[in-house]
């Protein structure tokens, strides 16, 4: 008979023992990586839901990325805008309480308060965050503005706004500090004419309106006949009466499109006080007295208050893009008509990137994608209307110098009308103003930028969590569950190797008879 070895009957046992130690193995590895499998292929029906759960895992994270970049730069530059907020404050303060002594240089203690946040206020407009520039629109690598001492005093051969203001106030006096008004007693007997310059201009006074208490005098009101013929006005005193205390007021618009008034008061005193025209029986007479009564008031304005005005529509004309400039040639002549481009002879005040319309699309020049359905934009540029009516009326208030002619008895009061327009209107033009966009606005549209921006960033962190527990159930292991089975292996490994020893041991001659 043929006698079988052991070999074969114990192949299975082999297999088994194989089979065995190569469970032990995979378990040995999930313990240590603490993952079912370190491929796909080993999650088995798995493996496709695992792989779409980390894309959206990786996909989020983009995103978060995203939101904390957005985050970032919004909160840099909510600083800056609240600083802008801190200095308009300061400013207006100043404009309102300061003192109207001057300095050697001609300026108040307000007005060097203004310079001081004109210059602040131009760094904090020139913020950066990491190396983006955060009010240049798309220019990220460039400066939103000039420097301030370039934009007030000028630089690489290119006037700044100080020489702006001192052309627009020769061009705005006019010849005789008339305000490039003409006045007339003589043409008409007992006619007292005022008109606008000759040659129609954007510059000096222009009339606004007339009236009177004199019983028996005809006012004309400004009208324009068109061009070239200016605009002008009259009261006629002919069929007139005038009494002691009686008044005739005139009302002019100055270059910043405020308006003043000259109010005359009849007299009979001879000379007529300042502000009085003396009552004559003849109203050619009075005429003559009114008109030179008035010629002197409108002096003193053209050379008070209008030089304040003058200041103000000079930076309007500075802070636009391109700057303007009093036409004619240098020097400027007091009976200049128009204005021009100065791009080549003036400094560009903002650098950034240059857009139609700053208000409408500043927001734009910078957007950011920090969900799948909802972007934000965060772009600002400083030439935005809120920033630069800040830094216009700052860097006016901080231009404007004041000198007291010694050679005038008025001097000392034309200066401190010069200081009391400038601060009023400073104080003024800085207030928010309703239906205009303020720095605050924009600290609105951010604050709901960095809301969208948290929003997401909350939905994503749930979401993100819940993703990575379902990844973690399909492709993660309980280290109790393996630590386990890999114990109950190793035993049933133990079991299987000693009972294979036993039988590998067996001979035949074991079960032969003892003869």
């Amino acid at each position: 008979m043929t006698i079988e070895g052991v070999s074969g009957r114990t192949s299975y046992l082999g297999s088994s023992l194989l089979n065995i130690k190569t469970q032990l193995d995979t378990l040995t590895q999930q313990l240590a990586s603490g993952k079912k499998s370190t491929t796909y292929s080993g999650l088995g029906l798995d493996s496709a839901f695992a792989t779409g759960l980390r894309s959206q895992i990786s996909m989020l994270s983009g995103y978060q990325n995203t939101q904390t970049n957005v985050t970032t730069r919004i909160n840099v530059a909510n600083l800056s805008l609240q600083g802008l907020v801190d200095m308009r404050t300061q400013v207006q303060s100043a404009a309102t309480g300061a003192s109207q002594v001057l300095n050697a240089n001609g300026q108040t203690s307000g007005q060097q308060i203004g310079y001081a946040s004109f210059t602040q206020a131009i760094s904090l407009l020139n913020t950066q965050s990491g190396d983006r520039y955060l009010f240049s629109g798309r220019a990220t690598d460039t400066p939103s503005t000039a420097a301030a001492d370039d934009i007030l005093n000028g630089a690489d051969g290119k006037d700044g706004l100080k020489a702006v203001i001192a052309d627009r106030l020769i061009a705005d006096q006019g010849t005789g500090n008339m305000g490039r008004l003409t006045t007339d007693a003589t043409t008409t007997p007992g006619v007292v004419t005022v008109g606008e310059d000759a040659n129609p201009s954007p510059f000096g006074l222009k009339l606004s309106r007339i009236s009177t208490s004199i019983n028996g005098a005809v006012v004309t009101q400004p009208a324009t006949a068109g061009p070239p013929t200016p605009s002008s006005e009259t009261i006629d005193l002919n069929a007139a009466t005038p009494k002691e205390g009686d008044t005739v007021t005139f009302t002019f618009t100055l270059p910043d499109q405020t308006t003043e008034t000259v109010q005359l008061t009849a007299t009979t005193a001879s000379p007529a006080p300042d502000g009085s025209f003396t009552i004559d029986a003849d109203p050619t007479v009075t005429a003559t007295n009114m008109k030179s009564a008035l010629d002197s008031s409108i002096q003193t304005l053209v050379k008070g208050p209008m030089v304040a005005a003058s200041a103000m529509a000079a930076g309007q004309n500075f802070f636009d893009n391109p700057p303007q400039r009093v036409g004619g040639g240098s020097p400027v002549s007091p009976t200049a008509t128009t204005l021009v481009d100065g791009s080549a002879t003036t400094v560009q005040w903002y650098t950034g990137e240059q857009l139609g319309n700053p208000d409408a699309d500043a927001r734009n020049t910078a957007v950011a994608q920090v969900d799948g359905s909802v972007s934000v934009s965060y772009g600002a540029t400083a030439n935005e209307s809120a920033f630069r009516n800040l830094l216009q009326n700052m860097a006016v208030y901080a231009a404007v110098t004041t000198t007291v002619d010694p050679n005038d008895p008025n001097g000392q009061n034309l200066a401190n009308a010069q200081i009391s327009a400038l601060n009023e209107r400073v104080n003024a033009n800085l207030a928010v103003q309703p239906g205009t966009t303020s720095v605050e606005d924009i600290e609105a549209q951010f604050a709901g930028a960095q809301s969208a921006t948290k929003s997401a960033s909350t939905r994503q962190t749930q979401t993100t969590s819940m993703a990575q527990t379902m990844l973690d159930q399909i492709q993660g292991v309980n280290d109790d569950e393996v630590a386990a089975k890999i114990l109950a292996l190793q035993t049933s490994l133990q079991a299987s190797y000693q009972t294979t020893a036993s039988l590998y041991q067996l001979s035949l001659v074991k079960y032969l008879p003892v003869g």
